[in-house]
């Protein structure tokens, strides 16, 4: 199969990009779509997450925009704000060197103001969340008569989570001269109704991605029923790893996981679907940039999250599904670090280990759980996070916030960590060490010659 880019029928804007931004050669989910594509046909295509399929189509859409633009010629649908979020970069920066392409997330959770704004002075690409995109078509300030190209992705996932509905009057709305492009991990019942009821001719591209080995330390351990929250102290003050998830089944096991976590002298924040967007988005922030040790989250939630350092996976309790069980546990062990996946189970529920095994064709390693915590763990992140009222909407850059901070009599810029620049506000990571002193060059300096109200960024909810 032939995987140079240059072989493809791609303006020299976009292939030119691609050299700069790291892409020597297509992967297999590339090499695959990317012909197909190209030639106009309609594609549903299975792959695993990971392989590419984010610069598949989002070349495609790219390369079958107009030079009028007279409207949104590309939209894509995503399950979860997160993955909208980051497909909305990867867009950006694939379109960098062509003149004036407009990208926008529309998402719920944000403002729905600033977003019909943002469609009034006009957009080429919208990417969202089925609920927020069909709100604005239902309110007028989203066209869909323009269109060009369609895309589901992650289909599977859109309709496990009830989107079904929404995507059906969306793509009611779109014109019926359209490529429609449809990406799933899954080839389920409802991904083969949406096909036959929205593609026209589709042609089916199936992409096995080999499994990428993984150093991980993979151990269950056996516990007493309600003995769950004791068992993760003690591996986790035998462990003291840097940073922690937690997998939990139920919500309300979350939050009592983490009050108890809190009450040991663990720096940890919960992340369930109960909590709004803003303080989701806060909280996952807090953890990538190392203000938080452990985060406990339910599986819905944590779609998104992606540390490559991430040092320890712990399920609270095994999932019922053993393909969830596999996606968990290879979230550590990335980015060639070594990593460790350590899994609770009752006598009650010893029939999804058996499944487990199943599925991996091979055994599991039960262990004895290390003796039970005396006292506080003091489990403390490394860093902290200073939160500045000001973000894009003020013109912040991260350069203009490192240079405000390392100033003359300011902090190191060593002990700066990541700078997230946000609309409206700044998240700055700091040594915990040197926060107080960040904190007080804030307070006395300017940042593009104003000041802005800085303070310690809380654990848990943002507006806590």
């Amino acid at each position: 199969m032939d995987t140079d880019f240059s072989n493809l029928s791609l303006p020299e804007r976009l292939l030119g990009n691609l050299g700069s931004l790291g892409y020597e050669q297509m992967t297999a989910i590339q090499a695959a779509v990317l012909p197909v594509i190209l030639a106009g046909h309609d594609v549903i295509a299975q792959g695993k997450t990971g392989g590419g399929k984010t610069a598949a189509f989002g070349l495609c859409l790219l390369a079958a925009l107009t030079a009028e633009r007279s409207g949104v010629e590309a939209l894509v649908l995503c399950p979860t704000r997160e993955l909208a979020e980051q497909t909305t970069g990867e867009l950006r920066r694939l379109s960098r060197t062509m003149p004036n392409v407009r990208v926008l997330p529309l998402c719920g959770g944000s403002q729905f103001g600033p977003q019909r704004s943002s469609l009034g002075h006009g957009v080429d690409v919208v990417v969202g969340t089925p609920g927020r995109v069909l709100e604005h078509l239902e309110k007028g300030s989203l066209d869909l008569s323009c269109l060009r190209v369609l895309v589901l992705d992650e289909a599977d996932r859109m309709l496990d989570m009830g989107f079904q509905p929404s995507i059906a009057a969306i793509l009611k709305s779109a014109p019926a001269e359209r490529q429609t492009l449809l990406f799933s991990a899954t080839y389920t019942d409802g991904v083969r109704a949406l096909s036959r009821g929205y593609q026209r001719a589709p042609r089916d591209v199936t992409v096995e991605t080999p499994e990428v080995a993984r150093d991980i330390d993979e151990r269950f351990f056996e516990i007493d029923e309600g003995g769950g929250i004791p068992a993760v102290l003690a591996l986790l003050a035998q462990h003291l790893p840097e940073s922690t998830l937690v997998f939990c089944n139920l919500k309300v096991d979350c939050q009592k996981l983490v009050d108890a976590l809190l009450a040991s002298g663990i720096s940890a924040a919960a992340l369930h679907g109960d909590m709004q967007q803003h303080d989701r988005d806060h909280v996952l922030l807090l953890f990538a940039n190392k203000s938080c040790s452990v985060l406990v989250a339910t599986d819905v939630a944590a779609r998104g999250l992606d540390i490559k350092e991430l040092s320890l996976v712990i399920n609270f309790e095994l999932s019922g599904d053993p393909d969830v069980h596999h996606h968990r546990v290879g979230r550590t062990g990335r980015a060639d670090h070594r990593g460790k996946a350590f899994s609770l189970f009752t006598a009650r529920r010893a029939e999804r280990l058996r499944a487990i095994e199943l599925h991996t064709n091979r055994p599991v390693r039960i262990e004895g759980l290390p003796p039970r915590v005396q006292g506080r763990v003091r489990l403390i992140a490394p860093m902290a996070t200073v939160l500045i009222a000001a973000g894009r909407r003020d013109k912040l850059r991260p350069s203009d916030v490192l240079g405000a901070l390392t100033a003359e009599g300011g902090v190191d810029g060593s002990v700066v960590g990541k700078i997230d620049v946000r609309t409206a506000d700044t998240y700055v990571a700091i040594g915990r060490a040197h926060v107080q002193a960040a904190l007080v060059q804030l307070g006395k300096g300017r940042i593009k010659g104003r000041l802005f109200k800085a303070r310690l960024a809380p654990l848990g909810a943002a507006r806590g």
